[in-house]
């Protein structure tokens, strides 16, 4: 069943908590480039991610480390320049917040100043706070990520799933308690028990959401790149690919060298 698109010229946190306290799912994907961007944007995505997967999707590195703020920056920039709806977020960068709130500051700002995005999105809890508070108090709009962080996939040395264990699950929820206590308008949650995803949900005011982390929290995101099948290696239990486009490139390429190779492109009537 399709779900009409909300008329709503732009998509806001206030809007966005509208639609938790509604019961309205909020739908959001990643996005790097313009092009997509635009194809997301029209299809009536809420929220576009300008993710460090960039630096795994659009850049061939192993991990979301080596992506820098300028590179980030750039990939904001393109999608702002697409979006007419939907609200932009966009990851800050390993080593441009962690451990020094006034960088942290200054790449946010950078970050709202030269793309125009909407927020910016931090992994971790307490041991963020201060970059946090100092981020909110510019009146720059803050997204928090707990759970599976990539950022810092060599302290976990594993994506399996986090927060099975008591400790560590307690320690989730008071991470998102005090993140939105300190202003924080929404949380993602990556790789968790669906029960603990409810749980969060259920408890804090502000909008969750998932990548899994089970269908009880206020949203879903994915990788756009995985969804659509244009990668093919991952293949998380989370993921639900929504096509195949590897192998509908793949043959639509194929077909173009041949055409080429066997002179049949260009025909006289694609001349001039």
């Amino acid at each position: 069943m399709s779900v009409q698109k909300r008329d709503i010229k732009i998509i806001t946190t206030h809007q966005l908590q509208a639609m938790k306290e509604r019961g309205e799912k909020i739908s959001m994907l990643t996005a790097y480039d313009y092009s997509m961007a635009s194809i997301l944007d029209g299809a009536g995505v809420d929220v576009l991610l300008v993710g460090d997967s960039a630096s795994n999707v659009m850049a061939g590195h192993e991990t979301t480390l080596p992506i820098t703020l300028d590179q980030m920056i750039y990939h904001a920039s393109s999608v702002v320049r697409a979006v007419k709806r939907a609200f932009v977020v966009v990851d800050l960068p390993f080593g441009s917040y962690q451990g020094n709130s006034s960088e942290a500051l200054r790449s946010a700002i950078r970050i709202m100043k030269e793309s125009g995005a909407h927020g910016v999105k931090m992994e971790g809890g307490s041991e963020i706070k201060e970059s946090v508070i100092r981020i909110l108090s510019a009146g720059v709009p803050v997204m928090g990520h707990l759970g599976l962080t990539p950022q810092s996939i060599y302290k976990f040395g594993t994506y399996t799933v986090r927060a099975k264990e008591e400790q560590e699950a307690n320690k989730l929820v008071e991470d998102a308690m005090l993140l939105q206590e300190i202003g924080c308008f929404s949380i993602v949650l990556e790789k968790i028990p669906s029960a603990l995803g409810q749980k969060v949900a259920s408890s804090l005011q502000i909008p969750i959401i998932g990548i899994g982390a089970g269908p009880y929290v206020d949203g879903q995101v994915l990788v756009t790149h995985d969804l659509l099948g244009i990668t093919k290696e991952f293949k998380p239990r989370f993921l639900r690919r929504y096509a195949d486009l590897h192998e509908i490139m793949t043959s639509a390429v194929t077909n173009y060298v041949n055409d080429v190779k066997t002179k049949d492109f260009p025909r006289d009537e694609e001349a001039y």
